[in-house]
């Protein structure tokens, strides 16, 4: 369960971020090797988060506990 794109990204926590817009799934690789993704995100969210300047800020204010996931790695 990999997203066709992921996209790295510059943070001391998380390595890189997929999204399958048409799953609605987000995917999040961290730099301690583990992943996850989380379902039913939009869109927006993603681009958000793309955008974020903290990406672990980001992260754990607006997804991680509010959508269901499951540790794909």
């Amino acid at each position: 369960m990999e997203s066709e794109c992921l996209v790295n990204v510059k943070s001391s926590n998380i390595n890189a971020i997929g999204y399958d817009e048409g799953k609605g799934m987000l995917e999040v690789w961290f730099k301690n090797r583990r992943a996850y993704a989380f379902f039913n995100v939009k869109k927006q969210t993603y681009e958000d988060f793309l955008k974020a300047e903290s990406k672990g800020k980001f992260f754990y204010a607006n997804i991680r506990g509010k959508f269901e996931c499951v540790r794909i790695r």
